[in-house]
């Protein structure tokens, strides 16, 4: 699920994210990392989406 990182690897992550920003900051955090991970999904699918359309105008002449 989360590559390598293990259950405890996973835990020990959160622990240390708990200690260092507390309870109420980690959703936030969250939600902003899944929103950039979107974000970078979006544009590298955008981008494939551009190569893949001028390889074919290219293919075409």
């Amino acid at each position: 699920m989360f590559g390598r990182l293990g259950g405890t690897e996973i835990m020990v992550i959160l622990a240390v994210g708990f200690l260092f920003f507390g309870p109420k900051k980690l959703p936030e955090i969250g939600k902003s990392f899944g929103e950039t991970v979107r974000e970078f999904k979006k544009s590298a699918k955008d981008a494939e989406e551009a190569i893949t359309e001028a390889t074919k105008v290219e293919e075409s002449k």
